[in-house]
């Protein structure tokens, strides 16, 4: 055991959250400078988990009654290959030919009108087979 009676992979942690901004301390020490995002999770039973996404800039030292992790962000490549994947070219192509931002007249209006419709799909706005009637 560790001086605060604490096992050593357990850390106080206090967060103030103020609409954008936080002050983030762990064993009373402020850290927030040198993090650029964290999530608090909780199970019940569990003892609670901070990840934290570290700044570019910072010089990790931990001191600090959370589980603290520290981690990177996720790479969006696999799930965006995942999410192409399993969508039906034929029904892209119709969802996007069916879009009124379609005919603007604009350069490059199909790969924009393609591009919005993936993200509104990969968003959930709209699901595959949902897609708008061109009036004609």
């Amino acid at each position: 055991m560790n001086p605060t009676n604490r096992p050593p992979e357990q850390r106080h942690v206090r967060i103030q959250a103020t609409g954008p901004t936080a002050r983030l301390e762990i064993d009373d020490r402020d850290i927030a400078d040198q993090v650029r995002s964290y999530e608090l999770r909780h199970t019940a039973g569990q003892l609670p988990e901070l990840q934290l996404l570290l700044r570019p800039t910072s010089a990790p030292e931990w001191e600090g009654t959370a589980r603290v992790v520290v981690g990177e962000a996720p790479d969006p490549g696999p799930a965006a290959a995942a999410f192409l994947r399993a969508l039906d070219p034929a029904e892209t192509e119709r969802a996007v030919l069916a879009r009124h931002d379609l005919l603007d007249g604009g350069p490059h209006e199909f790969t924009r009108a393609l591009l919005a419709q993936l993200t509104e799909w990969a968003l959930g706005e709209r699901q595959p087979g949902e897609h708008e009637a061109v009036d004609g």
